[in-house]
């Protein structure tokens, strides 16, 4: 049997919709992730880009559950000698809240140049409005 590598012809790009409200940070960031991979599709091939566009709304309204409210943390280095910060995920999403989701679909990406083109094609919303009606995207219930 035939291992069938598909052409850039043959892969069929959708977009979809997704409201992220009252969603599950993790569990909404998995299935997105699956989406913009192609692993949902039949020709998957893990070194192409064989994935969807995904547009995702409402993401400050994304929930943790358990008290990752409070204690959940997001550290980032400024490269200098006690350059540490630490910011929990109330304080993180109050300051930009489409910062969250994307940090937890980005890492469950690939961590090379074809992850980073992946996450492109996934654009982050904090509100019910989104500029991309002319792509026509599929709503998608979770």
């Amino acid at each position: 049997m035939k291992t069938i590598i598909p052409k850039e012809t043959d892969i069929i790009n959708k977009w979809y919709l997704i409201d992220g409200q009252g969603l599950t940070l993790g569990r909404l960031a998995v299935k997105v992730a699956n989406l913009l991979r192609g692993k949902h599709k039949p020709y998957f091939t893990p070194n192409m880009m064989t994935g969807d566009s995904v547009i995702i709304i409402n993401a400050e309204k994304v929930v943790v559950t358990g008290r990752k409210r409070t204690d959940k943390l997001y550290y980032r280095h400024s490269g200098y000698p006690s350059g540490l910060r630490v910011e929990s995920f109330q304080k993180v999403i109050a300051r930009k809240p489409t910062f969250p989701l994307e940090h937890a679909v980005k890492g469950m990406l690939p961590k090379n140049r074809l992850g980073r083109r992946m996450f492109n094609n996934c654009k982050v919303y904090a509100g019910p409005d989104h500029p991309h009606a002319a792509q026509k995207p599929e709503k998608i219930e979770l």
